[in-house]
């Protein structure tokens, strides 16, 4: 890093899907996907960013970046101590309409271009804005397995959130008896796999609920609840507020 390099600056770019990839860059790191989806891993922890998700690397943390489908990235790298309000620890959180928009506004600013004499206190702004938003997260990290059998369970379950699926309809799929499979759940992720399938369906309906097209009684359809007091119920405990209140927080 030199002097001449601004204290924080926009990285817009597209990429094409590519299978994960080490990296550690010396700059805080906003990364956010503002369409496709990209896999960070970090010591283990692993979040799927789509579109309305972000996460927050701080310096010098090695992570492992996998793309699975074409990316626009549009993403914010800071001088370390730029932001004092984001955590010292990576994240993944919701972005807000408010920050999404604020992020595709500095797009041109980037690191080798010339910066508005506002930028700085922008950048500032919207990292400050995010760091509310990181501070009051809840929990998006989807499960992973270095098992692959029981990764592609979970990558059974992931496509099938709509529909009223069994963990005898993984065991066929994983070609596993439902015995073998609840085991391997337990043993290497400590959570079975009903806690598996409702994660998954409550990460999916917080991507929905922000994404704004649908309503919420078509949300509770899309991940797979019969009613949408079950899924109201579903939700509360995992967020501790309602659909409907999640929503308002991110207008």
């Amino acid at each position: 890093m030199t002097n001449t390099e601004p204290a924080s600056y926009c990285f817009f770019q597209s990429l094409e899907p590519r299978p994960a990839t080490r990296a550690c860059f010396d700059r805080d790191y906003l990364i956010y996907a503002k369409t496709g989806a990209l896999r960070v891993t970090i010591n283990g922890e692993s979040w799927l960013l789509a579109p309305s998700f972000a996460a927050w690397v701080p310096a010098n943390t090695p992570m492992l970046v996998e793309i699975s489908k074409p990316v626009t990235a549009c993403s914010i790298l800071a001088r370390p101590g730029f932001c004092t309000l984001m955590p010292n620890t990576p994240i993944a959180f919701q972005m807000s309409p408010m920050t999404r928009h604020m992020v595709q506004h500095c797009k041109e600013w980037g690191k080798d271009n010339d910066h508005p004499p506002e930028a700085e206190n922008f950048f500032q702004a919207l990292l400050n804005a995010c760091a509310a938003l990181a501070n009051s997260a809840i929990d998006i990290k989807r499960p992973f397995s270095h098992d692959p059998v029981l990764q592609k369970a979970i990558d059974f379950s992931d496509a099938h959130l709509s529909k009223k699926i069994t963990a005898q309809d993984v065991a066929r799929a994983t070609n596993q008896s439902e015995r073998t499979i609840q085991r391997r759940f337990s043993q290497n992720l400590g959570i079975t796999w009903s806690q598996l399938v409702t994660q998954l369906r409550m990460i999916h309906g917080v991507q929905l609920l922000a994404e704004g097209d649908l309503s919420i009684i078509q949300i509770s359809g899309e991940c797979g609840y019969q009613s949408l007091s079950a899924f109201n119920r579903a939700f509360l405990k995992f967020a501790n507020c309602t659909p409907s209140e999640f929503r308002k927080t991110l207008e």
